[in-house]
């Protein structure tokens, strides 16, 4: 069973196929070949109960809320504040990129929204200031990636749905590593441009009148971070009701700054819509999927055979996180967590770790796939911002920031209180 899932899996994708259709046809054939009941019929009553979850209404909401606020000039804005405090730093504005891609994260929920906002405002930067193009592609492939670490994030809530874990504690739980992956891609930049100065572009220097005058920028992705995520903490909102007021909140930010406008609204509802319509079609897909290979008895098949290996618990984290490398290689990500986590989450819990802490630990591998190649997602997002160029500049542009990601997930095994700390604490 799983050999043929496998096989006809990475057929439908190397036939360019799209990854909902993909899901849907890997079901019905699983379904001919090892069902004797027409399981197919039972598609309707899976897609009601998979779209009728409360939680996944805040997904449309979180992607509306980085379309206005990509639309209203706040994220260009944000990024010419973040100029003045960080770009004294070796690498100089591949700071700034990184900087911004963990401000925005705090307000969007989507790493391709994160890469794809602060990648139009930054790109024509650098060839202007002479920095090393695939490091600072590579600064922006990567730094899009802390979309789905830094609360509030869509995959975090994908993840609360598939195991019944606290939305709250997730977010609190992707603070801190967070906030620790900022600072070793950051450390990363750091250290290439020490070694290869020509990498770094030209010095730009910054006052501290110019400093403190650009702080009113940053001021309202951090004001709409704290209506979000503090609505949430605060018992004031549910997770869903906390993205409709952040949506609220760059509403009356856009209207302030007088960018509110009926094409603005169009175009961010139009954005929305296209967005959410893909999402919502693989997680129906998915769930699908699951509905078949749980009925077949896959799951259970699964389950006993990684128990009758007898690997230790490390060992078997260290099987999982190989597994999910390599399935990132060739699967989109959204689709990876909705297909696998219904299967190794349980076994995993029954060996003893924190349903909290493996969340982290599947985000930050779902980070690693958007930029390894070929099928990274974060690599075509940058790719496509750009005039001209090839893939292959991005890829090995971001290549050196997977060390960092590969770094964090040794922390996060070695302390798992980097990401249990703050739940406990604020719990």
């Amino acid at each position: 069973m799983i050999a043929t899932a496998l096989i006809v899996l990475l057929v439908l994708m190397a036939l360019a196929i799209p990854v909902a259709a993909s899901l849907g046809v890997l079901a019905l054939v699983l379904e001919a070949i090892y069902s004797q009941l027409p399981l197919a019929r039972a598609f309707g009553e899976v897609a009601w109960s998979a779209s009728n979850e409360f939680l996944l209404v805040s997904v449309p909401l979180f992607i509306l809320l980085g379309e206005i606020l990509l639309r209203s000039g706040f994220a260009e804005r944000m990024y010419g504040a973040l100029v003045h405090w960080v770009s004294w730093l070796p690498g100089g504005l591949m700071h700034s990129n990184i900087a911004a891609c963990g401000m925005f994260a705090a307000t969007s929920g989507s790493s391709v929204a994160t890469a794809a906002t602060v990648g139009t405002v930054a790109l024509p930067q650098a060839r202007r200031f002479g920095y090393n193009e695939r490091l600072f592609l590579g600064t922006l492939a990567a730094g899009g990636t802390l979309g789905i670490l830094i609360p509030p994030s869509i995959n975090m809530i994908i993840y609360a749905v598939l195991t019944n874990t606290s939305v709250p504690k997730l977010y609190l739980a992707g603070i801190v590593p967070g906030l620790v992956l900022v600072g070793l891609f950051m450390l990363l930049v750091i250290v290439a441009c020490i070694v290869r100065p020509a990498w770094g572009g030209r010095t730009m220097h910054a006052t501290w009148g110019e400093r403190l005058a650009s702080l009113k920028h940053l001021l309202p992705p951090l004001g709409i971070f704290v209506v979000v995520v503090g609505s949430i903490y605060a018992g004031v909102a549910t997770p869903t009701e906390a993205a409709s007021l952040g949506v609220v909140a760059a509403l009356l930010l856009a209207w302030q700054s007088g960018r509110l406008s009926f094409t603005m609204l169009r175009e961010s509802i139009e954005g929305t819509m296209r967005s959410t319509a893909m999402v919502m079609l693989i997680v129906l897909a998915a769930y699908f999927l699951n509905f078949i290979i749980s009925a077949i008895g896959l799951t259970t098949k699964l389950t006993s055979f990684i128990e009758t290996l007898g690997l230790s618990p490390m060992m078997t984290l260290f099987a999982v996180i190989v597994f999910y490398v390599v399935l990132g290689c060739f699967m989109e990500t959204l689709s990876m967590m909705i297909t696998t986590i219904p299967i190794i989450a349980p076994v995993m819990f029954k060996l003893g770790f924190d349903p909290i802490w493996f969340g982290i630990l599947v985000i930050v591998l779902i980070e690693t796939a958007l930029i390894t190649p070929p099928v990274g997602l974060n690599l075509f997002v940058v790719q496509n911002l750009r005039p001209s160029g090839s893939l292959n500049d991005v890829i090995v542009g971001s290549l050196p920031f997977v060390a960092a990601l590969f770094a964090l997930l040794g922390l996060l095994a070695a302390f798992p209180q980097l990401a249990l700390w703050l739940p406990r604490v604020v719990g």
